[in-house]
């Protein structure tokens, strides 16, 4: 058996698929951060934080339930609509933008995550099991437990990121989300655009880019505390 690995065996791009040119993938992910494929459960790195965010805590929770928790204000594991709203207003938010994100938030999370099929008046999001809510046509970045792919990560910046390095414009993040779509999803189709839409909001810098950095720090959670630590030092 031969175990010599063969230059095609490596090669990304495919001559008779001519997007596999178009979207690039980074071949250098191993010289710069360990394992990068192996999925994260309690860190969000990639290759300028191979250690993920410092200093933010992980509470022993997985990448996704503490993108999530944030929002969880007192900190019972259960997200209410009014804790959400809140959060939301403490990251910038005004009011009305606040109040349409939260009831679309809930109205389309809280089902899956509860413990019983048994539907709540009250729409609550159960941070033990915000994995269920997890949806389709996303970018692959949060694996079905809710662990954190740094590849994944790094790759959507490799073949969308064009104008400027690890930085993507609206119209690249409009691309990404295209790119992304899976047949007949239609949910998906419309979470992801939501998604990516509040983000780049939120944290797109004064060019209009969207770096990769506050995507990470979005993923992990750390995001919501940096901008809620702003708006209170803007505040004073």
């Amino acid at each position: 058996m031969e175990k010599e690995t063969s230059k095609d065996a490596m090669e990304t791009v495919a001559k008779r698929a001519p997007l596999t040119a178009q979207r690039k993938l980074r071949t250098d992910l191993e010289t710069k951060l360990p394992k990068p494929y192996l999925a994260r459960a309690m860190a969000a790195p990639d290759v300028d934080n191979v250690n993920g965010t410092w200093g933010h805590k992980h509470c022993d929770m997985s990448v996704l339930q503490q993108h999530a928790a944030f929002f969880d204000l007192d900190g019972d594991g259960i997200i209410y609509p009014w804790e959400t709203l809140r959060g939301l207003r403490a990251i910038g938010f005004n009011l009305v933008a606040a109040f349409i994100i939260t009831i679309i938030v809930h109205t389309a999370m809280s089902y899956n995550t509860l413990p019983t099929w048994i539907p709540s008046p009250f729409f609550p999001i159960y941070i033990l099991n915000i994995h269920k809510a997890k949806h389709g046509s996303d970018s692959g970045t949060y694996d079905t437990e809710g662990r954190f792919i740094p590849a994944s990560l790094e790759n959507i910046f490799s073949k969308y990121a064009c104008t400027v390095p690890d930085k993507l414009s609206l119209k690249e993040l409009w691309h990404m989300t295209e790119a992304n779509r899976c047949a007949f999803d239609f949910y998906g189709w419309i979470a992801s655009k939501f998604e990516w839409g509040v983000l780049y909001i939120l944290a797109r810098d004064e060019k209009g880019f969207l770096s990769k950095e506050a995507v990470r720090q979005c993923f992990d959670g750390s995001l919501f505390e940096y901008c809620a630590k702003m708006q209170k030092d803007a505040a004073y």
